[in-house]
C-alpha cells in the first residue's frame, strides 16, 4: 500500500493578488487496485465523493463510437439495489447533487452532499461499480437520451462542430481514435448489442481501472473504514490494455469546408495537432493562448477586433489530451470580410510570436494570469475533487495540484517563441472555412 501525505507547510504569496493553501491530500491504494485519494477540508460541512474511470472515447472499438459517453448516461440507470430511475431522487432527497462527464481519456462520476451524507455516496458509488443493471430498456431509454443531446448540442447549436470537435479531429487525426468524437454516431450504437455494452463495462469499470476521490469535511480514519468496507470486496477487473497509436506528423497543409445550417457568420481556422498534455509545450501553448485572446488587451483582439475591425470574435485555445492535443486557433468574420483577411492576420500574429520575444511587461502580466488562475482554481470542495481525480489518472502525479504552477512560472519568453515555431507551422496545421449552410447554394 503506498501513502502519500502532503502537509501544509505555508501560504504562498502569489504577487499581489493573494494567498493559495496547498491541498492536503492523503494517496493509497486497496487491494484490488482501487486508487484511493482523501481530502479533509473542514471548514463548510459538505463532502464531494468522485470516481474516475480511466475510459474514454478513445477506448472504444472501431465501429462503436459513443459507447463511453453512453455510460455516462447508462450507469445512472440503477443497481441491484438501487430502483431504476431513483437515483437522482435518493441525491435529492438527501440534500445533495451529482453528474458526470466524459473526455476522449476518462469518465468521471460524482455526488457532493452534506458531509452527514457521505456513507451514501460512498455506497452509491461502489453500486454504481460492483453490480449496475444493464438491460435492453436502460439501453434504449440512453440511446433516445444521447441522441437527444446530440442533437441539443452539436446537430443544432452554433458552431457545435467546433465546440465538441466533430468538424475538426477527423482531419488531423487519421489513425489515432482521437479522430472520433466522444458523443460518438448514432449509427454506432443503434447497431450495438446489449452485450456489447455489458462486455465494456466489465473491461473497464473495475476498480483497478478507478480512482476514488473523496473530499470535504471527514474524519479520516472512520473515511477509510467505510471505504474498505463498501470497495475493497470489489473484485478486480481485467488488465486495461492502454490505447498506443502514433499518428504520422502532419507535414502539408490540410485545407477542408464544413458547413452549419445554424450560423449566418463564418469562420476561419487554424488546427494543430500539439503534445501530450504532460509535456512542458502544452503548457507553453496555454500561455501562448492567453497572448492571443486572453481579454481585450490581447494581441488577436486588439488587432483584428478593434483596430482593423475585421472580426467579430477572435479565439484560440488548446485541447489538451492524454495522447495528443491540438490547438485551435480562429475569427469569425465582421461584415464582408474574407476568411482570406482573417487568416493573413492571425498568421501575422504568430509570425510575431516566432520572430520575436514578447516583452519583459507582456511575459510579467501573463504571469500574474497564471498565478491568479492558480490562486483560484481549487476555490470549492468540488473542483478540488475532480483536480486531484484528474491529476492522478491522466497527469500520473497528484502532487501537481499543488507544484503545477511552478511549471509556468518556470516557462520563459525564449520557451514561447520556440514552441511558436515548433508547433505553429503553415505545413503542419489544418485550414477549415466554417460556413453557413446557404453558402453552399
Amino acid at each position: 500500500m503506498i501513502k502519500k501525505l502532503r502537509l501544509i507547510a505555508c501560504s504562498i504569496l502569489i504577487g499581489s493578488t493573494g494567498f493559495a493553501q496547498e491541498v492536503e491530500f492523503t494517496e493509497y491504494e486497496l487491494e484490488n487496485g482501487l486508487n484511493v485519494i482523501l481530502h479533509q477540508d473542514n471548514t463548510a460541512p459538505v463532502v464531494t465523493v468522485g470516481v474516475m474511470y480511466h475510459v474514454g472515447a478513445k477506448d472504444e472499438a472501431e465501429g462503436r463510437s459513443g459507447f463511453a459517453h453512453f455510460f455516462e448516461h447508462l450507469l445512472f440507470e440503477g443497481t441491484e439495489n438501487i430502483e431504476r430511475g431513483k437515483w437522482f431522487d435518493i441525491v435529492a432527497a438527501n440534500g445533495g447533487s451529482n453528474n458526470a462527464n466524459t473526455t476522449q481519456d476518462r469518465t468521471y462520476y460524482y455526488e457532493t452532499f452534506p458531509s452527514n451524507n457521505l456513507e451514501l455516496g460512498l455506497w452509491m458509488e461502489s453500486e454504481r461499480m460492483l453490480h449496475p443493471v444493464i438491460n435492453k430498456i436502460g439501453v434504449d431509454t440512453q440511446n433516445e437520451v444521447v441522441k437527444e443531446e446530440k442533437r441539443s448540442r452539436i446537430d443544432n447549436a452554433p458552431y457545435g462542430k467546433i465546440i465538441y470537435g466533430t468538424g475538426i479531429n477527423k482531419y488531423v487525426f487519421n489513425k489515432h481514435p482521437y479522430k472520433n468524437s466522444v458523443i460518438g454516431t448514432m449509427e454506432d450504437l443503434d447497431a450495438a448489442e446489449l452485450d456489447e455494452f455489458k462486455s465494456f463495462f466489465k473491461r473497464y469499470y473495475g476498480p483497478n481501472n478507478a480512482t476514488l476521490v473523496v473530499a470535504g469535511n471527514i474524519e479520516m480514519e472512520e473515511t477509510k473504514k467505510m471505504i474498505k468496507n463498501y470497495f475493497g470486496e470489489i473484485p478486480v477487473g481485467p488488465e486495461v490494455k492502454r490505447v498506443d497509436i502514433k499518428e504520422d506528423p502532419i507535414t502539408e497543409t490540410i485545407t477542408a469546408t464544413e458547413y452549419d445550417s445554424n450560423i449566418q457568420i463564418p469562420a476561419k481556422l487554424f488546427v494543430y495537432r500539439t503534445p501530450s498534455m504532460i509535456e512542458k509545450d502544452a503548457y507553453v501553448l496555454d500561455m501562448i493562448s492567453s497572448i492571443l485572446t486572453d481579454g481585450k488587451s490581447s494581441r488577436m483582439y486588439k488587432k483584428m477586433v478593434d483596430e482593423e475591425k475585421t472580426a467579430l470574435q477572435v479565439l484560440a485555445f488548446p485541447r489538451s489530451q492524454e495522447d495528443y492535443g491540438t490547438y485551435v486557433m480562429g475569427a469569425l468574420a465582421l461584415g464582408e470580410t474574407s476568411l482570406d483577411t482573417l487568416a493573413t492576420s492571425m498568421d501575422q500574429e504568430i509570425a510575431k510570436l516566432q520572430n520575436e520575444l514578447i516583452s519583459e511587461k507582456e511575459y510579467q502580466k501573463l504571469q500574474n494570469k497564471f498565478e491568479n488562475r492558480f490562486v483560484n482554481s481549487n476555490s470549492s470542495i468540488q473542483g478540488i475533487a475532480s483536480s486531484l481525480a484528474t491529476y492522478s489518472v491522466l497527469y500520473g502525479d497528484t502532487d501537481l495540484i499543488n507544484e503545477e504552477i511552478e511549471i509556468y512560472r518556470n516557462i520563459t519568453r525564449e520557451d514561447i517563441k520556440r514552441v511558436a515555431n515548433e508547433y505553429l507551422k503553415e505545413n503542419q496545421r489544418l485550414e477549415l472555412d466554417y460556413l453557413p449552410e446557404s453558402a453552399k447554394e
